[in-house]
């Protein structure tokens, strides 16, 4: 009896930081951590728009900082940076969520770590860290769902060769490859010219005798110009 209490009580001790851990998933300071760059956008903002309003009124701060945001997106590069991150930034927290939702977590509710999220021409690469329990091929097992929760057309996921618990996933959300513009064929057009060559019969080029085509074609000739004196 005394071993099977002491067994027990083990046990217990075991899966008490287990608990502590979900419960910091939870916690402020974990959603402080997984809204990290918000709260570093807004605390930016706010800490510029105090500095202006030591410097001039509050709403002339504010003005001047609403003209700062404009012009930031108004230029072409600028704005295509900051649409790419929030798209990173969106990435990350469908992640997270996809992973909460479908179970990809260990048995304390511990989510695999996104080590850095950047963009790519075609849509965003995630480097993920697998915590012990998670491995490259559940995350394959729910692509699906992946490019489902990020918005996307598609999703891969690629394990490192060397370190298994390290994972690239790669969010596929336009095809650069793809043809803008239809380009026709000039097939089409020699059917059009030749109707019956396609379909085994004769052209009308072929019923012209032999003859007629022994002289080759003359080559056109610009027309002649004459210098004005």
């Amino acid at each position: 009896m005394t071993s099977t209490k002491t067994r027990g009580k083990r046990d217990n001790d075991l899966y008490s930081m287990d608990q502590f851990i979900v419960k910091m998933h939870r916690s402020a300071a974990g959603t402080a951590w997984r809204w990290r760059t918000e709260l570093i956008v807004i605390g930016g903002l706010a800490a510029a728009l105090y500095w202006l309003s030591r410097q001039v009124t509050i709403i002339w701060a504010a003005v001047v900082l609403a003209a700062a945001i404009g012009i930031v997106f108004a230029v072409p590069w600028s704005r295509r940076f900051i649409i790419a991150r929030f798209w990173c930034v969106l990435a990350r927290h469908r992640f997270h969520r996809l992973c909460w939702e479908a179970r990809l977590h260990t048995r304390a509710g511990r989510l695999p770590v996104v080590l850095w999220t950047r963009p790519t021409k075609v849509g965003e690469r995630l480097f993920v860290w697998c915590r012990a329990g998670i491995a490259a091929e559940d995350f394959e097992q729910h692509t699906g769902e992946l490019r489902a929760a990020c918005y996307a057309r598609d999703a891969r996921v690629i394990r490192n060769k060397s370190w298994s618990q390290l994972v690239t996933i790669d969010i596929i959300r336009r095809d650069t490859l793809a043809a803008k513009h239809q380009v026709s064929s000039p097939l089409t057009r020699l059917s059009a010219l030749y109707p019956g060559v396609l379909d085994g019969q004769p052209s009308a080029a072929d019923l012209i005798p032999a003859q007629a085509n022994l002289s080759p074609m003359s080559w056109p000739q610009e027309p002649a110009t004459t210098q004005p004196d």
